[in-house]
């Protein structure tokens, strides 16, 4: 088994909680040493950094707003310092606001949209081409960009904005999958559907989940530990000849 100091590095983006936290407990039973931003809530980061020290794995937590390109550098430099080169890279940090109508949304909601989920995912995938790209000097490695089921639904009367920001996720995937694959960097992208995490309680709709499951195919909610087993596949070595790849974790929707 490999040993904790040699073991490979991931940087979760937005691990402190729902699919990104989830993601770190499966990345570090599966050999990784985790690294994970967070915006705000360092209680919860450290708790899920504790709890995978707890049992033997290296991990550490680093404050940063994705959105910002001088903090999205200083995290990876960080992590770097503290664990060692990283390898992986999970593009999971994003915000959703209440659900509603476009027309009713403010301008100052809709830049905040935009500035984390659009602009903090290309920020986040620039400084990973930077790093791992072999034209670079990296050693290669895998990204993975956390989308969602909302971008090829549209999110009418929800979350429009969300959904739009989400589709520019998916285009991303695709284009910057394409400029790494010689450059020993996969790129790729989990779509989950609905899944039963804190999200739906942020939009204010907090019985979303008992309003839309019956409409998915396999008629349930899926979980956070469903959508970061995808995650961790896409990232690892099981899926060396995947890139480009948007993959949906929705039952069947």
């Amino acid at each position: 088994m490999t040993s904790p100091s040699s073991a490979p590095v991931a940087l979760i983006t937005g691990g402190s909680r729902g699919i990104g936290a989830e993601t770190a407990r499966q990345l570090a039973a599966a050999g990784w040493q985790v690294g994970l931003t967070y915006v705000s809530d360092r209680a919860a980061a450290e708790a899920v950094v504790n709890a995978l020290r707890a049992t033997g794995s290296n991990a550490v937590a680093v404050q940063a707003d994705v959105a910002r390109a001088e903090e999205v550098s200083a995290a990876f430099d960080a992590v770097e310092q503290a664990l060692g080169p990283v390898r992986g890279v999970v593009g999971n940090a994003g915000i959703v606001a209440k659900a509603g109508d476009l027309a009713d949304t403010t301008p100052e909601r809709l830049a905040r949209m935009v500035e984390v989920n659009v602009l903090g995912s290309l920020l986040v995938a620039r400084e990973s081409a930077r790093r791992l790209s072999t034209r670079h000097g990296g050693s290669g490695g895998s990204v993975v960009l956390v989308s969602s089921g909302a971008s090829r639904r549209g999110s009418p009367h929800e979350w429009v904005d969300y959904a739009a920001t989400k589709g520019a996720v998916d285009t991303l995937t695709i284009g910057l999958s394409k400029e790494l694959a010689a450059e020993g960097v996969r790129v790729n992208c989990v779509r989950p559907g609905l899944i039963d995490t804190e999200i739906h309680a942020a939009s204010g709709i907090p019985d979303r989940i008992q309003k839309w499951e019956k409409v998915v195919p396999m008629q349930r909610a899926g979980t956070a530990a469903e959508v970061a087993a995808a995650i961790v596949w896409l990232l690892g070595d099981a899926s060396p000849y995947t890139t480009g790849a948007i993959l949906d974790v929705g039952g069947g929707v």
